[in-house]
């Protein structure tokens, strides 16, 4: 029996910092590979933003598998068919956007886990198990353990609610949504702002208190991004394929523009 190891929880539940690489536009079965070679620890599929279907996300999702690369998808939604569907294919969790309130939690929980924490379908052998046929109360006890179930915190009602929907047994993080929360704030693109910060330690307190993991996205400046860990942030977002690839491109395009002149 071959189980697929979930190394972005195991760092992060020792304390360590997980830095994940969102992909958007990179389509390809290597993705894991690029991004472990240049240092991350998670993927971050996104189907919220962008046209990657659960076809793709699936196999990006495998491929990724015995990376050592922890392959992570947000669905476009809370929809238990949307997020089911990318646990069955391959996916070794969720990131589950707009959540707002600890029903909202406890609902994600129900769909993504198995009972006797949730309700989801039971689903033949999965890749998580090495395509194992393994007993059924085995196989429920291993992926309720090893599936990351992370909750985005996106709005100041979100904020408000941190500490019960931290409470919610069955969800692993809450990862801010930082883009999404100054715009929700009235000051969309101010990441540095006392409200952000003010959220940023309401996240990191209820997390502490209730045992789960701080995360945050949308923060790509250096200075922030230590500030922010510094403060107890450890899932990080650290970028997008896109975004990686327009700063790079954009430094060699500038470099070789000023040779010519």
């Amino acid at each position: 029996m071959s189980v697929v190891t979930n190394h972005a929880k195991q760092r992060l539940q020792a304390g360590q910092i997980a830095a994940g690489f969102g992909l958007s536009r990179l389509r390809t079965v290597d993705a894991a590979s690029i991004a472990q070679a240049c240092g991350f620890h998670w993927l971050f599929i996104d189907l919220e933003h962008s046209s990657i279907d659960v076809d793709l996300a699936s196999q990006m999702s495998m491929a990724a598998l015995n990376s050592g690369v922890t392959p992570l998808v947000r669905p476009s939604s809370q929809n238990p068919h949307h997020m089911t569907r990318l646990l069955d294919g391959g996916a070794m969790g969720v990131v589950v956007p707009h959540v707002d309130t600890p029903k909202e939690a406890e609902a994600i929980v129900a769909a993504c886990k198995y009972s006797p924490v949730g309700h989801r379908s039971m689903y033949g052998v999965l890749p998580q198990l090495g395509f194992a046929a393994l007993p059924a109360e085995q196989a429920i006890e291993i992926l309720n353990d090893t599936i990351m179930i992370v909750v985005m915190i996106e709005s100041p009602t979100a904020v408000a609610n941190a500490e019960a929907i931290a409470a919610v047994a069955g969800v692993d993080g809450l990862l801010i949504g930082t883009s999404d929360l100054a715009a929700e704030s009235g000051i969309p693109g101010q990441f540095n702002h006392v409200k952000i910060e003010a959220a940023y330690q309401d996240v990191i307190d209820a997390c502490r208190k209730h045992g789960k993991i701080p995360g945050m996205g949308g923060v790509y400046t250096n200075l922030l991004l230590e500030h922010y860990i510094h403060m107890g942030m450890r899932m990080i977002l650290a970028g997008s394929d896109v975004s990686f690839m327009i700063t790079a491109a954009t430094q060699r395009g500038e470099f070789l523009q000023n040779l010519a002149t």
